[in-house]
């Protein structure tokens, strides 16, 4: 069987860039935040910084905290037949995180990217995307999702990958990781 990646981290750690070198290699990569996109479309509301968390938090409160796990299960499932490796981008609750594992128990891992709150905020005012805000709407953005057991996630990860330096440096940490993470 192959193995089950989770990549967790704040607001603006570099998540997708870490998902963007292992979709260079050929890995499928399955992303919690696109569900949540995909829900606001379905749903024909305008996007903001505020609703995609609202409709992060409605759809817990309303299926419970493992709702997104739950809804990507079976497509990890059908990759595995065919890869060696997918990486779930965007793992943000310990409900996920239990549904996750045992479902594929030690085959599951989770990877931690971390920066700085500082530079966080800059990348996520540099990337323009609709559900990021001022400096208020961030820090709310985080309380939601560290209310959610993210904070314990990166605590606890089985590999924590530092990205407060550039975009080249993180690529090739994350590529060196990749390697070392294939041969094992």
């Amino acid at each position: 069987m192959g193995r089950v990646l989770a990549v967790c981290g704040l607001p603006g750690s570099g998540k997708g860039e870490f998902a963007a070198v292992l979709q260079r290699s050929k890995i499928p990569i399955l992303s919690m935040g696109d569900m949540v996109r995909a829900e606001v479309s379905r749903l024909g509301l305008e996007e903001s910084p505020d609703i995609f968390g609202k409709i992060a938090a409605q759809l817990r409160s309303e299926f419970g905290d493992d709702v997104l796990a739950k809804r990507l299960c079976d497509a990890v499932d059908e990759l595995l037949e065919d890869n060696e490796l997918i990486l779930i981008e965007g793992l943000r609750g310990t409900a996920e995180f239990d549904l996750f594992y045992s479902r594929w128990g030690d085959t599951f891992s989770t990877i931690a990217i971390t920066a700085s709150m500082e530079v966080r905020f800059q990348r996520i005012q540099s990337r323009g995307r609709s559900e990021d805000g001022d400096y208020a709407a961030f820090e709310v953005r985080e309380k939601r999702e560290t209310g959610w057991g993210l904070d314990k996630l990166i605590e606890t990860a089985d590999i924590v990958l530092p990205n407060d330096s550039n975009l080249e440096d993180f690529y090739t940490l994350c590529e060196n990781w990749l390697e070392q993470f294939s041969n094992s």
